[in-house]
């Protein structure tokens, strides 16, 4: 078989797993660039009739599935993939897998944005290399509210680490209990007042209909003046547009991102130079150790079919 590894950005999956199983049998190519547009993505994968695919990279939706006649199964990294549309491949009768994946690459990741912002690491580190030296005053993260929107497996994992900055945690979410916040370290208030108490703001929700906007205007508003907002997650739940003007206009005191709207995020897009931010490429479970676990258990995935005795599977 013709089996295409897409998403390969940094040209690690080959090392990150042993394919040389598969190898022997089936014909792999990795691809590392990025997703240009539908024409060129859908002449290149017709030939392939196995894809893998990493979350949240290349999109892989009906009008793509259906330009590609070979198709017979498709792999995805972790048991989620909002890129992938998991209907259009039902209708084909083309299976989809999954993998496992790790709860603990995003919550450091979230953490270290967060103490970028409150030590201004990133603003001194690009000021001692022009020479200059202590320029800006840094924050206490000790006797600090931090605010958790959405107290699940990531957010549970945050407030265990604030604990130890010897942090108030408060969290917030739709379905969340007294009891359920208890368990996980925090103290459960109602939305307003998780954006007016706390310093920090960091958002661990899952990306649906519901969550769709959950930050916007009016939210931002709530926040004080001195308070940050922390977003690992998904870039749609916070509105893009309402927070450059809060962050422009100087009524949050900055934001640490990962997740956007558009991925990857287009050069002439105006968050890039937008004041108070610190920036990275949705780094969240970009880790050796996460990427040992998806491309691993990627191979497990397709061995699994091709035995006839598929595991993890989606659809």
């Amino acid at each position: 078989m013709k089996i295409a590894v897409l998403d390969d950005y940094q040209n690690v999956a080959r090392e990150m797993a042993d394919w040389s199983g598969l190898e022997r049998a089936h014909e792999i190519t990795f691809f590392s660039d990025i997703y240009e547009g539908l024409d060129g993505f859908a002449h290149r994968l017709a030939p392939y009739e196995i894809v893998c695919i990493m979350r949240e990279r290349s999109p892989f939706k009906r009008d793509l599935i259906e330009r590609l006649p070979k198709l017979k199964l498709v792999v995805t990294a972790g048991m989620r993939n909002a890129a992938l549309d998991l209907d259009a491949c039902k209708d084909r009768g083309i299976p989809v897998l999954g993998t496992g994946g790790s709860a603990q690459a995003t919550p450091e990741l979230a953490w270290g944005l967060m103490l970028s912002l409150a030590r201004n690491i990133h603003l001194e580190n690009a000021r001692m290399r022009e020479g200059a030296w202590i320029t800006t005053l840094g924050l206490d993260m000790q006797g600090k509210t931090l605010g958790i929107l959405g107290l699940g497996r990531l957010g549970t994992k945050m407030a265990k680490i604030a604990h130890a900055f010897e942090m108030n945690v408060i969290a917030w979410s739709q379905n969340l209990t007294d009891e359920a916040a208890a368990e996980a370290g925090a103290v459960r208030v109602d939305k307003a007042e998780l954006f007016a108490r706390s310093d920090f703001i960091t958002i661990h929700y899952k990306l649906g209909e519901r969550s769709r906007g959950l930050v916007g205007a009016a939210e931002l508003a709530q926040m004080k003046p001195t308070a940050y907002l922390i977003n690992t997650s998904r870039g749609p739940i916070v509105d893009t547009d309402a927070l450059i003007a809060a962050l422009t206009e100087g009524r949050i005191a900055g934001a640490g991102i990962d997740v956007y709207d558009a991925e990857p995020l287009p050069p002439d897009h105006p968050i890039r130079s937008c004041p108070r931010t610190l920036l990275t490429p949705h780094l969240g479970y970009v880790t050796e150790g996460t990427y040992r676990a998806f491309y691993g258990e990627i191979v497990e995935s397709l061995e699994s079919w091709l035995a006839g005795n598929p595991i993890r599977v989606l659809a």
